[in-house]
């Protein structure tokens, strides 16, 4: 007799799931990763009138939020084209959820992973970044093979020093291989100015985009020139994308972090050496106190396992009468001078790096005021190949 079919058994609070539908914030298991509809809701709505008022194309970065729904909901109500990630394997994720144009803004070197991506683009657009000419071979054959075509960008070393062939001359050879090479088509350049994004200084960040944009421009002008052009100009993040926005150069915009804000970012300064204004907190680790065994010192259930702390510790959101002083494994150390703290109280806490904080969380808890709305997978959680 054959066996019944399995069924997958039901969510359970606190095990397989931190909170269900309608909870409010105190039913919540901790700690978990929450967001703030309403905050995100603004950022993503602001980031698209700022593109569509300058006629600029928004290519969300997917490294962030490693998630289809926000990805989806990026491009159906943020105004985004598609969306940016760093591995194949969360291309292939962010397809399979849904997505229809990825670009992978890194190299694909391996020959199993440019396989995969060849194949990938017989379900979406999928361009990808090269910045050496024995790649165009590889992606050539694979693209040949499973009979799509790949969009390429050059990518340019614009200042951050990581990826990238130099601007000016050989950026306009590379171009003209991967244009002759059956199977690819040259889309445009990569010029991100990575280290720029957190530049604190508003001049400092604004020199040193203004040098990228210089090299970029004298690039795209001698592809032009060879006929080559250049249809995607591709770059900027958070802490910079007002002023390739400005450039007439860049053509799509890769901002990520705008939709969460981290508390690294919010050390960013603008023109009158303000933190940004523009975009709100609604990334949060929502955390319980544990103990207060100490009368001027609690402790959570946030520590190192539950976020990242390489740009700094995380800001307890909405206080000025405790701070988040430090961390082991399991536990996060709350200065509490006035013993204000109750036990199983819950914080909010601002990550200071959102990106690999939400690569650690199976699940987003989307709030609205104090109620669970959605949950939403992390789909891409852990994908690093």
């Amino acid at each position: 007799m054959t066996p019944p079919p399995a069924t997958a058994a039901p969510p359970v609070v606190g095990l397989t799931v931190p909170a269900a539908v309608g909870m409010t914030l105190d039913q919540i298991a901790t700690p978990a990763l929450i967001v703030d509809l309403d905050a995100f809701e603004r950022n993503v709505a602001t980031m698209k009138a700022f593109v569509e008022a300058r006629g600029l194309r928004l290519r969300a970065h997917a490294k962030t939020h490693k998630s289809a729904d926000i990805a989806r909901y990026q491009i159906e109500h943020g105004g985004a084209c598609g969306i940016c990630c760093q591995k194949v394997s969360e291309a292939e994720a962010l397809v399979a959820g849904g997505v229809r144009d990825v670009l992978v803004s890194n190299q694909v070197v391996d020959p199993t992973k440019i396989d995969r991506m060849a194949a990938l683009a017989t379900r979406a657009r999928v361009l990808c970044c090269v910045d050496d000419a024995g790649n165009v071979a590889d992606l050539s054959a694979a693209a040949t093979r499973h009979g799509v075509t790949l969009e390429c960008l050059v990518e340019v070393d614009v200042g951050a020093g990581r990826c990238g062939v130099a601007p000016g001359p050989a950026a306009v050879d590379l171009a003209r291989a991967i244009a002759a090479a059956p199977g690819l088509t040259f889309a445009g350049l990569q010029a991100y100015q990575g280290n720029a994004q957190h530049l604190y200084a508003f001049a400092e960040r604004k020199a040193a985009v203004a040098a990228a944009v210089a090299l970029t421009r004298e690039t795209v002008a001698l592809l032009e020139a060879a006929g080559l052009p250049c249809p995607i100009v591709g770059g900027a993040g958070t802490g910079t994308y007002v002023f390739e926005a400005a450039s007439g150069v860049y053509t799509e915009l890769q901002c990520g972090s705008y939709i969460f804000m981290d508390a690294d970012y919010r050390r960013v300064r603008d023109a009158a050496d303000r933190p940004m204004g523009e975009f709100a907190p609604s990334l949060f680790l929502l955390t319980a106190i544990m103990s207060h065994a100490k009368p001027d010192q609690a402790v959570c259930d946030a520590g190192l396992k539950v976020q990242s702390v390489d740009s700094g510790l995380p800001v307890v959101f909405g206080r000025d009468d405790v701070e988040y002083v430090a961390c082991s494994d399991e536990h996060g150390v709350i200065a509490d001078p006035k013993g204000v703290l109750r036990l199983n109280e819950r914080l909010k806490l601002i990550p200071g790096h959102c990106d690999p904080t939400c690569n650690i969380h199976d699940w987003y808890v989307a709030v609205r005021g104090d109620r669970v709305e959605a949950l939403w997978p992390v789909t891409a959680r852990g994908l690093a190949f």
